[in-house]
């Protein structure tokens, strides 16, 4: 009796090993392989840092399927149209995928899944790319969390940790001839210009990629992690949220491994890494219970907020030319290598909201545009976060000082030196605020302010006053 062929939907899971829709599709026998770059009106559009990563990325995975001699089939639309006409195309009997979790994603699977199953497919879905489903963490009234620090006491004690699966070692491939140029025809690389040049020296996309940063994090920044995360200088952060955001590695490789290296429980350094997958999976239940979370404030009393629409301010901060050395520092990080430090995301993200008073809604664009980790979940949760919007906020009054900030975390100025050259040659002392420095000792250092490095485009003290009054404004409304 022939086996039946199953037809393996990938979309945020780009890997092959801990992939469970693809260990069960190799074990009902044959399999063919398919992506859809989405393009329908309820689902939101990539930006282009994250257009770049697809391309690699879906190419790192057509290579590795390709050893198998399956070829990964792409197409481009609206998903609910083109499953059932590739399904029949191959004669699938099953269509397999792997569970997403934002509102629009979720309308469109149960559509696709209804529609399948009208059609006689037998159609499966799985946990992949959450330890802990929205609906798995709830208080004891079964509501979703709102704060972090007890929902994840309670994720740690729900006991629904598994561990990851291998990669399938013998695939019997559906046979599907597939046109080579496909992936080049999304167009999904930049041109004229191509302002991905600084990315590849940082990235290297794809379920091989992500082993090896994780190896390296493990082996060479795991350790001292708890006290160096927040220091911009030091490279002690993962850079696994890129892999994570595609699905080039699960949180599961990743919990598995940290415990491995600990050679069991793992120390404050290994919980204060997991601690952050942690906020991964918070924002992910905030995203799915949420209201179109990137577009509306979590908190209605949001709405009220008095916005300034400042558009020279917001281009000014995109361009890093704020006059505030942290945080042009941080914007010229993203804009060269498609990342910024977790820290300075903060910083910038609050300069944005409270010192310039430009809604978080801009920044989380500029965010989604030019991320190559633009999650759908942590993007806008983290934005809502800083804005005070959102769940589990920052309090209105918790409004960052830049200079204390890099005095703080940057104190030698190296991060700063590193993405603001034109204020290299300054002191450690005189770096955080070059507008302080005396002229002869600008001169030295090759800087005329207003000209080779621009002046603050806002004074701090004014600028924190008129957000918090601005924030007391809307208090009546909570």
């Amino acid at each position: 009796m022939p086996s039946a062929t199953t037809l393996v939907w990938f979309r945020d899971d780009l890997r092959l090993s801990d992939n469970p829709a693809l260990s069960a599709a190799v074990a009902v026998g044959k399999v063919a392989c398919l992506y859809v770059l989405e393009e329908t009106d309820e689902q939101r559009l990539l930006g282009g840092a994250s257009k770049w990563w697809l391309h690699h990325s879906l190419k790192s995975l057509a290579d590795s399927l390709k050893k198998h001699h399956i070829d990964l089939i792409l197409r481009r639309g609206d998903a609910r149209e083109i499953l059932p006409d590739i399904a029949n195309d191959i004669s699938a009997k099953n269509i397999f995928w792997n569970r997403r979790y934002d509102p629009a994603s979720v309308t469109v699977d149960k559509q696709v899944m209804s529609d399948l199953r009208e059609r006689g497919f037998e159609v499966s879905s799985f946990k992949a790319n959450l330890l802990f489903e929205p609906w798995d963490v709830h208080t004891n009234n079964d509501e979703p969390y709102k704060v972090f620090s007890p929902f994840w006491k309670a994720a740690l004690k729900s006991n629904k940790m598994r561990g990851p699966l291998a990669p399938p070692t013998k695939l019997t491939a559906e046979k599907v001839t597939e046109d080579a140029g496909v992936l080049d025809k999304f167009g999904l690389l930049p041109t004229q210009p191509d302002w991905s040049l600084g990315f590849n020296p940082v990235w290297r996309p794809g379920e091989i990629g992500a082993q090896a940063r994780l190896d390296r994090f493990l082996t060479e920044n795991l350790r001292g992690y708890s006290e160096k995360r927040d220091n911009p200088q030091y490279d002690h952060t993962s850079g696994l949220s890129p892999h994570l955001r595609f699905g080039e590695i699960s949180p599961f490789q990743i919990w598995s491994a940290v415990y491995a290296h600990a050679g069991g429980e793992p120390d404050k350094d290994g919980w204060k890494f997991l601690s952050e997958i942690g906020w991964r999976e918070f924002s992910h239940t905030i995203l799915f219970y949420a209201d179109r979370l990137a577009e509306k404030n979590w908190r209605s009393q949001f709405d009220a907020f008095p916005w300034e629409k400042d558009q020279p301010a917001f281009l000014t901060w995109t361009k890093g030319q704020t006059g505030y050395p942290i945080v042009d520092a941080g914007m010229r990080q993203l804009w060269q290598t498609g990342w910024m430090h977790n820290r300075v995301r903060m910083i910038c993200a609050s300069f944005l909201i409270k010192h310039l008073l430009v809604d978080w809604r801009q920044g989380e664009k500029w965010f989604w545009d030019t991320l190559v980790d633009a999650c759908p979940a942590n993007n806008p949760a983290s934005w809502q976060w800083v804005a005070g919007s959102g769940a589990d906020a920052a309090p209105y009054f918790r409004i960052f000082n830049p200079f204390g900030q890099s005095e703080k975390f940057d104190p030698k100025g190296d991060y700063i030196r590193r993405w603001v050259p034109e204020l290299s040659k300054l002191s450690s002392k005189d770096i955080h605020k070059p507008w302080e420095v005396s002229s002869s000792t600008l001169r030295a250092a090759g800087i005329e302010l207003g000209e080779t490095y621009p002046k603050p485009i806002v004074e701090h003290g004014p600028a924190r006053q008129r957000a918090l009054d601005a924030f007391k404004a809307i208090k009546k409304f909570a």
